[in-house]
């Protein structure tokens, strides 16, 4: 429903303004002013008075009511802020604002002066004591929406984190919980073998022999995993060998030898000290060894890996500290941060590839806040490349900076948006899916830090460049 308009009384609207929260202390010349140029509004509760996207074209001197401003976020609309009666809301003198970054919908039956842009000239040349009072009012509102917007860019991005690193964390969970169950089974199979073997009677030098073969099975661990072919190549040789030795061994135990990596050589060495039911209980205990072992190995990789993605988590976070101006690690930064997104390349099978120069020296900075610029970067990048794309992320020194480069292979930004895509609430991604806040908030905390951000982008190529001083200015 539109604004209701009313004609003004001047004299009525200057007392009113008079009482207002904002412009109490503006002369009464400027408030004459003010009324004499501005058209009464009111708006009923669920009126809409800005649409997001559509040109704002004027400023409105808030009497009374509540309006929320509503904005879309990844997940969905979000409540930003509201106006209550005593505010200056929609375009204020030398803002920025175009058009509206969401839907301003009335919560409270409201009234207001609303005063066109076209009068913005004339007032800041007779209105000098309103302007500053509205500056004013613009750098705290400023303040108030760079606060909001960046805590919830900060929870977009925990958000896409936790979304990734719950796919990362559930392969090596699952392997550790599966390797774990296997292992039993296997300690017990070992247990049984070893009573079979103390009941042989073994002399000295077999023992030493089985010993000294169960340790040489342990090799393929170390040195990697054998092909689908391989291993098939390997399970007929093995049973081949078993057949021909008339050992009486079970399909997994016969398996397990296969994968230890023993050669039929090291079984004919066996064999020739060993026979009959011996020779079997000592396979058996070699391939329970091994699979024991093996499966230990496997629960401490697993194990290993998730260990190392929450050291990533704590650092690219940086939950255990947060203190501004250390010594930053730029390189390990953009590592966890890739490693953050991991999941987000497998889904597009996008390669990503980090390359950071070696000695690379540390910056002066806040590293959660430059992670989340790091993170907010890649992650646009690989939602820019097509499907097997490639994005390239590397770090180096350049004089008394490190700049750091995120490439990705994608369709490029069309000339005429390139120059607007820092602009806050500006994006290209469907409704629901981009904020258009990521790029602004990430130019904020590298101006912070007294750097640079910067784009050249052309079909097939797209390099956003950060650069970042050695050593922030004093008051940085």
């Amino acid at each position: 429903m539109p604004a209701t308009g009313v004609d003004v009384d001047v004299a009525a609207v200057v007392d009113r303004l008079a009482a207002h929260r904002t412009l109490a202390g503006v002369p009464r010349s400027e408030l004459e002013w003010l009324a004499a140029h501005g058209e009464l509004i009111s708006y009923k509760v669920g009126d809409i008075v800005e649409r997001k996207g559509q040109p704002v074209n004027r400023m409105i001197i808030q009497f009374t009511g509540r309006a929320s401003l509503f904005i879309e976020r990844g997940t969905g609309r979000r409540h930003l802020m509201d106006s209550h009666g005593g505010d200056v809301t929609s375009l204020l003198p030398f803002s920025r604002l175009t058009g509206a970054p969401g839907d301003v919908i009335v919560a409270e039956d409201a009234e207001g002066l609303a005063i066109h842009r076209d009068h913005f000239p004339e007032m800041i040349r007779e209105c000098p004591q309103t302007i500053e009072t509205l500056v004013h009012q613009m750098i705290d509102r400023s303040r108030a929406i760079q606060s909001t917007t960046m805590q919830d860019d900060k929870m977009t991005s925990l958000g896409r984190l936790a979304a990734g690193l719950a796919h990362e964390l559930n392969n090596p969970a699952s392997a550790a919980a599966r390797s774990a169950k296997l292992l039993s089974l296997a300690l017990t199979e070992a247990h049984e073998a070893s009573h079979a073997l103390g009941a042989a009677h073994l002399s000295e030098a077999q023992s030493v022999l089985i010993a000294e073969i169960g340790t040489r099975s342990l090799i393929p661990t170390m040195t990697g995993v054998f092909s689908a072919i391989e291993r098939s190549d390997r399970e007929d040789e093995i049973t081949g060998w078993l057949e021909r030795h008339h050992a009486n061994l079970a399909p997994a135990s016969a398996s397990a030898l296969a994968e230890s990596g023993l050669t039929t050589e090291t079984l004919d060495e066996l064999a020739d000290s060993l026979a009959g039911d011996t020779l079997d209980a000592a396979l058996r205990w070699i391939a329970a060894e091994f699979a024991a072992r093996s499966l230990a190995s496997d629960v401490e990789r697993a194990t290993t890996r998730i260990y190392d993605l929450v050291s990533s988590v704590k650092r690219f976070t940086y939950m255990d500290r947060s203190a501004p101006g250390e010594p930053t690690d730029i390189a390990q930064g953009l590592a966890d941060t890739v490693a953050m997104l991991a999941a987000k390349a497998r889904a597009k099978s996008v390669s990503v590839s980090v390359d950071a120069a070696p000695d690379l020296p540390r910056v002066s900075g806040n590293p959660g806040e430059l992670n989340q610029v790091w993170s907010n970067l890649i992650a646009n990048a690989l939602d820019a490349v097509a499907e097997s794309g490639h994005v390239a992320v590397s770090a180096a020194r350049d004089g008394l900076t490190v700049v750091v480069r995120i490439v990705d292979d994608g369709p490029g930004i069309s000339p005429d948006i390139v120059s607007r895509i820092f602009d806050p609430f500006y994006t290209t991604k469907p409704i629901g899916q981009g904020t258009g806040l990521g790029l602004d908030i990430s130019r904020q905390i590298v101006r912070n830090h007294d750097g640079q951000i910067a784009v050249d982008s052309s079909p097939g190529r797209t390099e956003f460049r950060v650069i970042l001083p050695l050593e922030r200015r004093p008051n940085g």
